[in-house]
């Protein structure tokens, strides 16, 4: 009987979470779609950008909402310290509300936007503000759904790239799973120099593997019910442990309370919430010396013996696979896949439906209720 993380389709089913599972378990497929589509793009792609990545008085600016401004926020820096140009993850909540502290007119200026469904008010404002008020402002949108706001708002327009994902990963499911990971897949193989074709269809294994290896054992520990859960990752990774927790918080409704800190900024204060409720979980960097100061904090933890558990993600940690040493935003994706099927359980074990956690709609999978105000332009 074909399963599917330890139940049958039906039972996924049954439960309201199918849609979910299944967007978990599609990404290394995705992902090998998303690398044929990205080769056949190659050049339209070279020629959209140009010499902007080297040109040091240009900004690019990684733009979304949510799950999708922590995209931009793991691949930033790494990206940043790849090119002459200045990069910088500024989500759309912020552009809109404070534009001057972000933009300049005198500067070329790249703006990528992040967009599951780009029908998010903010993700077409935030575009629509820098159009206004940068002259000459380019636009990448990522993006993976053709028929959004977003990419019917830069159609047939020649400073705007749509670069459009996989048609399944536009997921149909409330939290963003496969749409995230082909997105941050994706702006990394166009802004990293170093990028090889071959990457992808490493990932693409490891993710098979580690969605085979992981299965039960994930299921296992989304069994005893927590209070409360801690991310923590060093570097991009970081922003890796806020999308994970966001998992936890939106496909359990917010019952089970989650947060996301550095492995080093932890000791500042946030410890203070752990407590035998608590489940603690590192995302290992490939980094040797972040491991060592990673190592640190898990040792004092064990010895402090105040959390329900304290387990690691990556090489060598509870949840890892013999992956290569490569720089921690391109493993990120394989990381996530223990965190997005951890928080699906939790979802059921709380007898919630992951695919659409908010039965009130007090929380919407695209978000409702923005009221966009105009900035005058400076």
């Amino acid at each position: 009987m074909t399963t599917l993380f330890q139940r049958t389709p039906e039972a996924w089913r049954e439960l309201g979470g199918l849609d979910t599972a299944e967007e978990i378990a599609q990404q290394p497929a995705l992902w090998r779609e998303l690398a044929r589509l990205l080769d056949s793009q190659r050049a339209a792609l070279s020629d959209f950008l140009g010499d902007v990545l080297s040109t040091p008085e240009a900004r690019i600016i990684l733009t979304g909402a949510g799950s999708s401004a922590y995209a931009g926020e793991i691949i930033a820096d790494e990206i940043n310290a790849a090119w002459p140009c200045q990069v910088r993850a500024i989500s759309t909540t912020s552009l809109l509300t404070h534009p001057a502290l972000y933009l300049r007119r005198e500067r070329p200026t790249l703006v990528i936007s992040f967009a599951r469904s780009g029908n998010s008010p903010e993700s077409t404002a935030a575009v629509q503000l820098v159009r206004d008020m940068v002259p000459h402002a380019r636009f990448l949108n990522i993006t993976c759904n053709a028929d959004g706001d977003l990419a019917r708002q830069g159609a047939g327009d020649q400073a705007t790239y749509n670069l459009l994902m996989p048609a399944a990963s536009c997921d149909r499911a409330f939290a963003m799973t496969s749409s995230f990971t082909c997105m941050l897949l994706a702006a990394l193989s166009v802004l990293d120099p170093d990028f090889q074709s071959a990457q992808i269809e490493t990932l693409a294994q490891l993710g098979e593997q580690a969605l085979a290896d992981w299965s039960a054992p994930v299921a296992q520990l989304a069994a005893q019910k927590v209070a409360r859960v801690v991310y923590l990752g060093s570097g991009p990774l970081e922003s890796l442990a806020k999308e994970a927790a966001l998992k936890i918080l939106e496909l359990t409704a917010g019952e089970v309370l989650a947060v996301a800190n550095s492995a080093l900024g932890f000791r500042h204060g946030p410890k203070a919430m752990v407590n035998q409720q608590t489940l603690v979980l590192m995302f290992r960097s490939s980094d040797p010396v972040a491991r060592r100061y990673e190592g640190d904090l898990l040792a004092e933890l064990q010895r402090d013996q105040i959390a329900a558990a304290c387990l690691t993600i990556g090489s060598g940690g509870d949840y890892g696979s013999e992956a290569p040493a490569w720089a921690d935003a391109w493993l990120a994706p394989l990381w996530l896949l223990m965190a997005q099927q951890y928080a699906l359980h939790q979802s059921a074990m709380l007898q919630l439906r992951p695919d659409n956690p908010f039965a009130s709609g007090t929380v919407n999978r695209v978000v409702q209720g923005v009221t966009i105000y105009r900035h005058d332009a400076f």
